[in-house]
């Protein structure tokens, strides 16, 4: 046959389900397979297993899909979904907030964690700090974003204090003027930041969000925009089945995931212990996987009450930049699809 008929046959087989030919399965998984792009919102950790396992075990070729992760770059992901240049990201939960109320096509889809993973973080030796209210007055090495200042004053006021605090914005530099004493406290993810100073032995102590008046978050989620969704439901469903298998896996074969994402990235994880000790946090930690065993799902009451927070914080702000007057709809913000 000509290339034509070959491919016209192909299809046909494929449209009326009859077997093709023996030895042609490979030519019709490959003619299938739609391409997914998927955008990480930092440099690769392990947030990220699931997408590595779910990709080089096979998961996503097994779902008909071909997924390409692609590197972090300076634009964030949900930028890249809302402009469809990928066609999932990885980003936080605040972040995909801030981005659909200022008219980004934006959608959560997945929830990488089941709760918060960020803390505030101070060295332990400053033992004159013992709850949130003795923060007040002291410098914070911090970020950059509304969000912090709502963050940090609410958990201030909630403890009997009345949220003052220096602010120093230094990025990641935050951490090293953690250590030397340069600020005085900062926010991490525990899961990560966390983990590396412990394995570095520098001794800290922290204050969880939710112990002080913040709602508990899905702090990592997966969106994909109304758009992409929309036109590609099937792919789309198939797309978050697969990755779900893939952070199961990594909760059920832990050892073996972390060397995969490591094998997948060598020149980027050159600590070794930093992924299994962190990946073993997520685990045990019940982010991952939570006490009662769910995995992926969004709680819409989580998601109701951090988009309220935001709101009444006046962290959300329309196109124009001004703070929104009229509560969002947040039930439009994400959707569960079939796990399965």
């Amino acid at each position: 046959m000509t290339d034509l008929t070959r491919r016209q046959a192909l299809l046909l087989t494929l449209a009326t389900g009859l077997p093709l030919v023996a030895g042609s399965g490979r030519a019709r998984a490959q003619s299938a397979a739609q391409r997914v792009t998927v955008a990480l919102d930092w440099t690769v950790n392990t947030n990220h297993i699931g997408l590595f396992v779910a990709r080089d075990k096979g998961f996503y070729r097994e779902a008909g899909l071909d997924v390409d992760i692609l590197p972090y770059s300076d634009t964030g992901a949900g930028t890249l979904v809302a402009n469809r240049v990928a066609d999932f990201g990885i980003n936080g939960t605040i972040s995909l907030f801030t981005q659909k109320a200022a008219g980004a096509d934006l959608k959560g889809v997945y929830a990488v964690v089941q709760s918060e993973t960020g803390r505030v973080v101070f060295n332990a030796a400053r033992s004159e700090i013992k709850s949130p209210r003795d923060l007040d007055g002291l410098t914070y090495g911090g970020f950059g974003s509304a969000w912090e200042n709502a963050l940090i004053s609410t958990i201030i006021r909630h403890d009997g204090g009345k949220g003052n605090f220096e602010t120093v914005t230094l990025g990641t530099s935050a951490y090293e003027a953690l250590a030397n004493g340069s600020v005085d406290f900062t926010l991490e993810v525990s899961t990560w930041e966390g983990v590396e100073a412990e394995l570095k032995g520098v001794k800290q102590r922290s204050f969880a969000y939710a112990d002080y008046g913040v709602p508990d978050e899905h702090t990592t989620l997966i969106s994909s925009s109304e758009a992409y969704l929309q036109a590609n439901p099937k792919p789309a469903a198939a797309f978050i089945q697969a990755t779900r298998r893939g952070y199961q896996f990594a909760v059920d074969h832990a050892e073996e995931a972390a060397a995969l994402l490591i094998a997948a990235n060598k020149d980027a994880l050159t600590n070794p212990a930093l992924i299994h000790a962190s990946l073993k946090v997520l685990i045990d930690g019940h982010y991952l996987r939570s006490q009662s065993g769910v995995i992926g799902t969004m709680d819409p009451a989580k998601m109701e009450a951090i988009g309220d927070y935001l709101f009444a914080s006046g962290i959300l702000r329309d196109a124009d930049g001004k703070v929104l007057t009229q509560r969002p709809d947040f039930a439009r913000y994400f959707s569960n699809l079939t796990l399965g």
